[in-house]
C-alpha cells in the first residue's frame, strides 16, 4: 500500500492530517466511517466537509508516522523517511506545474501567487484494518519459546512441508522461464552476468516500445535526462522506483550498455530551465534538457 493511502486513511479517522511543506487537512468532525453493513453504500458529504490550510512552515506530523507505523510494521525513521519522501516529490512537482491529486480528498495546485490551491474531492471507502489483521495474524503464528512441546507439531509438519513443495514448485517454474526467455538473447559475451542482464535488458526494452508509442499519442515539448546510467539493471532499478510514485518517464537506449533515463514535460519551451532546477535540486547529479 502507498504512502497516500495511509495519510487518507488518517485523514478519515482523526478527521485531520498535515503534510510537512504543504499544509494541513481536515475533514467535518460530523463525517463518521460506514459499519461493515453499510461498506457498500454512498457516503453523502455535507458540503465543504474537506478543507485545506496551506502553509509552507508546517512540520512533520508524529501522530500521522505513528500511524504509518502501526500499520506497516516499519521502525519510526524508516516510516518517516518514505513520508518525507513523498512530501518532497509532491512538492517538486508542485512546483513545475503539475497538481497534486490525492485521491479521496482532493487536488493540490500551485497558483501563480506561489500558494497551494485545493479542490475538494469525493469520499471512498476505506480499508482501514486489512494491514493491522495481516500483521497480527503473523504475530499470532510467530513460534513461541516458552512452550515448545504445547504445540501441535504434526499439523505444523505438515505445513511447512506443503510450504517446502510449494517452494520448490515455483522455484522449478521459475528457473525454466528464465532458461527459456535467456535462449532469445544469447550473445558472444561471456561475462558473469549475462543470463541476469538479459533479463533485464528485455524489460527495458519492452519499456522503451511503450514509451515510443505513447509518444506518439502524447507528444511534449521537451524532455529532462536525469541521469545516465551504464547498465540495464542499474537502469531497470530507477525506473521501476521511480515509477512507483505515478510519474511518467522516458527510458533511452543509447547503444548496447548505456542509457538515459528522463521525463517528459508539456509546458512551453520557457520553461526548460525552472523545471531542470527543480529536478536537480531534488535528484541531485546534472539533468540537462534534451528535444
Amino acid at each position: 500500500m502507498k504512502i497516500e493511502h495511509y495519510i487518507v486513511q488518517f485523514l478519515y479517522t482523526s478527521k485531520k492530517v498535515t503534510l510537512q511543506g504543504i499544509g494541513t487537512f481536515t475533514l467535518d468532525p460530523s463525517v463518521s466511517l460506514p459499519t461493515e453493513n453499510e461498506k457498500e453504500k454512498d457516503i453523502i458529504l455535507p458540503e465543504n466537509a474537506f478543507q485545506f490550510t496551506f502553509n509552507l512552515k508546517a512540520t512533520e506530523d508524529p501522530e500521522l508516522v505513528n500511524y504509518i507505523v502501526q500499520h506497516t510494521g516499519k521502525m519510526f525513521p524508516l516510516a518517516s523517511s518514505d513520508l518525507d519522501s513523498y512530501v518532497t516529490l509532491a512538492k517538486q512537482f508542485l512546483n513545475i506545474g503539475k497538481p497534486l491529486v490525492i485521491e479521496g480528498v482532493g487536488t493540490i495546485q500551485k497558483t501563480q501567487q506561489g500558494d497551494y490551491q485545493f479542490i475538494a474531492g469525493h469520499f471512498i471507502t476505506p480499508k482501514i484494518d486489512d494491514i493491522p489483521k495481516q500483521l497480527r495474524e503473523k504475530r499470532d503464528e510467530s513460534i513461541s519459546f516458552e512452550t515448545p512441546f504445547k504445540v501441535n507439531n504434526n499439523k505444523k509438519n505438515l505445513q511447512f512441508l506443503v510450504i517446502a513443495v510449494l517452494l520448490l514448485l515455483i522455484g522449478f517454474a521459475l528457473f525454466y522461464l528464465i532458461q527459456e526467455n535467456t535462449s532469445e538473447f544469447q550473445s558472444e559475451s561471456s561475462e558473469k552476468n549475462a543470463l541476469a542482464d538479459s533479463m533485464k535488458l528485455k524489460s527495458i526494452d519492452s519499456a522503451n516500445i511503450a514509451n515510443k508509442n505513447s509518444k506518439s499519442k502524447d507528444s511534449f515539448s521537451f524532455k529532462i535526462i536525469l541521469k545516465k546510467y551504464p547498465s540495464a539493471g542499474e537502469m531497470k532499478s530507477a525506473y521501476d522506483k521511480l515509477s512507483s510514485y505515478g510519474h511518467k518517464l522516458i527510458i533511452i537506449k543509447l547503444d548496447s550498455s548505456n542509457y538515459e533515463l528522463a521525463i517528459p514535460f508539456k509546458t512551453p519551451l520557457s520553461d526548460t530551465l525552472r523545471a531542470k532546477d527543480s529536478l536537480k535540486e531534488f535528484f541531485g547529479g546534472k539533468p540537462y534538457v534534451k528535444f
